[in-house]
C-alpha cells in the first residue's frame, strides 16, 4: 500500500520534471526575399554547380584538384571530422550501464589484545584475517530528464558542424586558388604589355637619338624619351617579382613548396560568363556551409541548455554487484557457497551546491543567445556578400567596356602619333604622352578583366558553391 502511494506520488512528479527539462526555444531568423536591386525570376542558384563544371580552364582545374588533395587546412578539417565522429559514437554509450570487474586479496593482522584479535584467535586459531573478493560492479543512471539524449544531440550537431566547417574551408580554398590563378594570368598579361611598350619606347628612343645627333632635337628631348622608356623597363622586374610571389602563394594552398606554375591559359583568351543566377537568400541557409555551421552551433548551444537544466532534477541511480567472497583462499571459488550479490537504487537531488548548477544553467542560456546572434550575423554577412558580388559583376562589366573602348582609341592614337612623328608632323612629347597613356590603359584593362573573373568566383563562393 505504502509502495503504491510512493509510486503514485513520484511518477507524476518525474513526468512533470521531464516535460520541463525537454522544453526548448525555437529561433527564427528573418531573411529578405530578394537580394538588393535583384528580383529573382529563377530560383536556381549557381551554387548547385559542381566546381569542376563551373571552372573550364584545365590549368585551374588541375590546381584546384591538387589543393583539395594536399591542402593542409583541408587535412586538418578531415582530422576534426574524425575526432567529432568518435565523440558522437561515444555519446551513444552514455546511457549504457557501466560494468567493472574487480579482484582483491587482503590480509589484516589483528592486535592480540583487541577484542577482534581475541575473537579471531579463539574461533579461528590465528591472529590475522584474510579476505578474497572477485566479481562485477554495475552502475546505471536513468535518463529521465534527457541529459544523455541532449549530450547525444550535442555530439551529433558538433560532428555535422565539423563537416560543414570542412565544406566552408574547401569553398574558401577553391575561391582563393581561382582568384590567385586569375591574378597570375593578369600579371602575365601586364608583363607582356610592359615588354611590348618597352619595345615601342626603344624604337622611339632610337629615332630621337638620331634626331639629337643631327641637331634636330635638344638634349631635353633625348632625356625625356629615355625616362619614358625606363618607366616600362621598371615595370618588368616588378611584375616578374609579383608573378613569383603569386606562384608561391598558390604553392602554399596546393600543399607544395614554392615552384613555378605551368599554364597555357591567357587572360585575353578567357571568356567571362554572364547571366549567372543567384537564386533567393533563403537558399543560403541550406547551401552555404558557414551559415549551416552557425545553425548547427545553435543546436549545440540548445543541447547544452538541456544538459545544464537536467542537473537541477533528481538523478535515479541503480547499482549492483555480484561475485565470490571468502576469508580462505581455498574456498574462494567454492560455488555457490562463496557467491554474494547486492542491488541498490536511489534518487540523488541537489540541495546546496554553492549555486554552481544554476550558474552553469544561466551561462548555457547566455551562450545560446550568443549562438542566435552569431547565426543572425552569419546570415546577414552571407546576404551582404552575395549582394556585393552581384553589384561587382554588373559595374565591373560597365567599367571594362569603357576601358576597352579607351584602349582601342589610344591604340589608334599611338599609331597616328608614331606615323606623324616619323613624318615630322608630331613632336616626341606627343608620342611619349600617347604611349604612356596606352600603357596605363592596357594595364588597367587587364586588371578589370581579372576583376570580372574574380567577381564571378566571389558570387559562386558567397552562394555556397565550391565544396561539391
Amino acid at each position: 500500500m505504502i509502495r503504491n502511494n510512493i509510486y503514485r506520488a513520484i511518477v507524476p512528479l518525474i513526468m512533470t520534471f521531464s516535460a520541463m527539462a525537454q522544453q526548448k526555444e525555437v529561433t527564427t531568423v528573418a531573411i529578405p526575399q530578394n537580394y538588393r536591386n535583384v528580383v529573382a525570376i529563377d530560383t536556381t542558384s549557381i551554387a548547385t554547380i559542381k566546381w569542376k563544371d563551373f571552372f573550364v580552364e584545365q590549368d585551374l582545374v588541375h590546381l584546384i584538384d591538387e589543393a583539395i588533395a594536399k591542402n593542409n587546412d583541408l587535412q586538418i578539417a578531415d582530422k576534426n571530422i574524425s575526432i567529432a565522429n568518435l565523440q558522437f559514437k561515444q555519446s551513444k554509450w552514455n546511457n549504457v550501464p557501466q560494468v567493472n570487474a574487480f579482484a582483491t586479496a587482503t590480509m589484516t593482522r589483528l592486535s592480540e589484545n583487541s577484542l577482534n584479535g581475541l575473537s579471531t584467535g579463539t574461533f579461528l586459531g590465528k591472529n590475522h584475517i584474510e579476505d578474497y573478493n572477485a566479481g562485477l560492479n554495475l552502475s546505471w543512471e536513468a535518463d529521465i530528464w534527457g541529459k544523455f539524449r541532449n549530450q547525444k544531440k550535442k555530439a551529433l550537431a558538433s560532428y555535422l558542424q565539423t563537416t560543414e566547417a570542412k565544406k566552408a574551408t574547401q569553398t574558401a580554398v577553391v575561391a582563393t586558388i581561382s582568384k590567385g590563378f586569375y591574378d597570375l594570368l593578369m600579371l602575365d598579361a601586364q608583363l607582356e604589355i610592359a615588354k611590348k611598350t618597352l619595345a615601342l619606347n626603344d624604337s622611339i628612343l632610337f629615332m630621337v637619338n638620331l634626331q639629337y645627333e643631327a641637331g634636330q632635337v635638344t638634349l631635353l628631348a633625348k632625356q625625356q624619351t629615355e625616362a619614358q622608356r625606363l618607366i616600362a623597363a621598371k615595370l618588368i622586374p616588378e611584375l616578374e617579382q609579383n608573378i613569383q610571389l603569386q606562384e608561391n602563394a598558390i604553392s602554399v594552398l596546393t600543399g607544395t613548396f614554392p615552384e613555378a606554375k605551368t599554364r597555357s591559359s591567357k587572360l585575353d583568351e578567357l571568356i567571362v560568363s554572364e547571366g549567372f543566377s543567384a537564386g533567393i537568400p533563403a537558399q543560403l541557409v541550406s547551401k552555404r556551409p558557414d551559415v549551416k555551421s552557425a545553425e548547427l552551433a545553435l543546436q549545440v548551444a540548445n543541447a547544452n541548455v538541456g544538459v545544464a537544466k537536467a542537473y537541477f532534477y533528481p538523478a535515479l541511480n541503480i547499482t549492483a554487484s555480484t561475485g565470490v567472497n571468502s576469508f580462505q583462499s581455498s574456498n574462494w571459488f567454492n560455488i555457490p557457497a562463496s557467491l554474494f550479490g547486492s542491488v541498490a537504487g536511489g534518487l540523488t537531488a541537489p540541495l546546496l551546491n554553492r549555486k554552481s548548477i544554476r550558474t552553469q544553467y544561466k551561462i548555457a542560456k547566455v551562450q545560446r543567445e550568443q549562438a542566435v546572434i552569431q547565426f543572425r550575423q552569419t546570415v546577414l554577412v552571407a546576404v551582404s556578400e552575395v549582394s556585393n558580388a552581384l553589384v561587382k559583376i554588373e559595374k565591373s562589366k560597365e567599367q571594362f567596356e569603357l576601358a576597352n573602348e579607351r584602349v582601342a582609341t589610344l591604340q589608334r592614337a599611338v599609331g597616328n602619333a608614331d606615323l606623324l612623328f616619323k613624318n615630322g608632323l608630331a613632336t616626341y612629347v606627343e608620342v611619349i604622352i600617347a604611349q604612356g597613356n596606352l600603357l596605363q590603359a592596357e594595364l588597367e584593362l587587364a586588371l578589370l578583366k581579372k576583376d570580372r573573373l574574380s567577381a564571378n568566383v566571389e558570387l559562386y563562393r558567397s552562394l555556397g558553391g565550391g565544396w561539391e
